[in-house]
């Protein structure tokens, strides 16, 4: 906690624990599964390297076709993920007064 510096919030602290990699002590000890039990994370790299070639297989297609056709990214499955939903988050750049007016909301009361 050192390298930090200052307070870290419990929110952070939270999501820190949370994207721990399954083989760290502190997992284990919590006894927190991330669907990924491997010492290596072979899976985990393997989902990865298959996500990178279908988004290169996705951007050929759409080369070789001219854009005509038009495939979706569908990623490799991940353990405790829902892969049925789609979250969208906002509608473009929110702007400076605004988010000047969103942050001292949160932060003086």
């Amino acid at each position: 906690m050192d390298d930090v510096g200052g307070r870290l919030p419990w929110s952070a602290l939270y999501s820190f624990v949370k994207h721990l990699g399954g083989d760290s002590a502190t997992a284990k000890a919590l006894k927190i599964s991330t669907g990924w039990e491997s010492t290596l994370k072979t899976n985990e790299i393997l989902a990865n390297i298959y996500d990178q070639l279908r988004i290169i297989d996705i951007h050929l297609v759409r080369f070789i076709s001219r854009g005509k056709t038009k495939p979706k990214f569908k990623p490799y499955p991940r353990p405790g993920k829902d892969n049925n939903t789609t979250r969208k988050i906002g509608k473009g750049a929110i702007p400076f007064n605004k988010l000047r007016e969103w942050i001292k909301e949160r932060t003086h009361g």
